[in-house]
C-alpha cells in the first residue's frame, strides 16, 4: 500500500495527470501512483489557469474517469475543499466512491491561486482544522491518504508555515505539504523541523529549486511530486506539431526507419496499442456468436 510504504520511510515519485489518457501512460511507463493536478485539470478542461475556477463536480467526475482507466492509486487535488467542513466531507466521500485513494487539501482563502503564484492568502488554522477533521472522519479506509497542504510560507513566513505543518500532522494528516519553499536552505529546514512525511513539489519554472529525485530523497522528502511535467510537455508537443501543420500543410510521412518529424508522435497503430484496442477486440471476440 502506498501510504504504508511512505510511513515506512520509502519515497515515491508521483507524476501529475489531467485525464484518463495521461494517467494510462503514467501507469504503462511504470509509476506506482498518479496525482490529479488541479492546475492541469483547469488548463485541459477549461483552458484556464489554476485560479479557483474548477468546481467540486468537475473534479470528482474527472477523478472517476481517471480511476476507472488505471489500477494504480489516484490522489486528487481538491484545492480548499469547495466550501466548509461539510463540503469537504462530501467531496471525500464522493471521491472514495469514485475510486480515488487520497486527497490534497490546502489552507488558502477561496478562490485559491496556484501555489507558485503571488498574492496568496490563508485562512485561520482553526478554520482549516475543521476541514481537516472532516476529511479524516469522512474516509472509510485508513489507506485513503489525507495530505494537508499549507500555503502560509509566502504571506506569513516560514516559521508560520512550519508551525502549521506540524499542527496539521498532529491533528492526523498522513502527509504534510509546505508549498513553494524558495531555496534549498528553506527545503532543508522544513525537512528538519516538520515531524511528518513531506511532499516535494517540483514545478518546471516554479518558485522552488528543481532537484533530482535522489537529492530530494536525501533531504528527507517522501512524496515527490511532478504535477505539471506531463501537461507542459503535452502542450509543447501539440503547439510544435500544429505549427508545422499550419506552416507546411503536412506533419509527417510515415516511415518506420525515419527519425524525422514523424517520430515525434505516436503513429495510429502505436496509439491504438497504447489505449488497449487489441484487448477490446479480444473481449469483443468472446461475445461473437456464429450466425445460422
Amino acid at each position: 500500500m502506498l501510504l504504508s510504504r511512505i510511513k515506512d520511510g520509502d519515497a515515491v515519485v508521483v507524476p501529475g495527470v489531467y485525464d484518463a489518457l495521461s494517467a494510462k501512460i503514467a501507469e504503462q511507463v511504470g509509476f506506482d501512483a498518479v496525482f490529479q493536478s488541479g492546475y492541469s485539470v483547469a488548463a485541459s478542461m477549461l483552458g484556464l489557469p489554476d485560479y479557483g475556477l474548477l468546481n467540486a463536480n468537475e473534479v470528482i467526475e474527472q477523478a472517476r474517469r481517471i480511476a476507472a482507466a488505471v489500477s494504480i492509486p489516484l490522489i486528487v487535488d481538491i484545492d480548499t475543499g469547495y466550501g466548509n467542513a461539510l463540503n469537504v466531507r462530501r467531496v471525500v466521500q464522493e471521491l472514495e466512491r469514485a475510486g480515488a485513494k487520497g486527497i490534497f487539501l490546502e489552507d488558502q482563502v477561496w478562490p485559491k491561486r496556484c501555489g507558485h503564484m503571488q498574492g496568496k492568502q490563508v485562512i485561520a488554522v482553526e478554520e482549516y482544522m475543521q476541514k481537516l477533521y472532516a476529511a479524516l472522519d469522512a474516509r472509510s479506509s485508513k489507506e485513503f491518504i489525507i495530505v494537508a497542504r499549507t500555503d502560509a510560507l509566502e504571506p506569513l513566513g516560514i516559521d508560520e508555515a512550519i508551525d502549521r505543518a506540524n499542527r496539521y500532522a498532529k491533528a492526523g494528516a498522513d502527509i504534510v505539504f509546505v508549498e513553494a519553499p524558495r531555496s534549498i536552505e528553506e527545503m532543508r529546514r522544513i525537512c528538519r523541523e516538520v515531524k511528518a512525511p513531506l511532499v516535494a513539489n517540483m514545478i518546471e519554472g516554479g518558485r522552488t529549486p528543481l532537484l533530482s529525485v535522489n537529492e530530494l530523497k536525501s533531504l528527507g522528502y517522501r512524496f515527490i511530486l511532478f504535477p505539471l511535467t506531463a501537461l507542459l510537455s503535452a502542450a509543447y508537443a501539440i503547439r510544435e506539431m500544429l505549427s508545422l501543420l499550419k506552416a507546411d500543410g503536412l506533419v509527417a510521412t510515415i516511415n518506420s526507419n525515419s527519425r524525422g518529424v514523424e517520430r515525434r508522435m505516436l503513429i495510429f497503430d502505436e496509439f491504438n496499442k497504447l489505449i488497449g484496442l487489441d484487448n477490446l477486440k479480444s473481449i469483443e471476440a468472446r461475445y461473437a456468436r456464429p450466425t445460422s
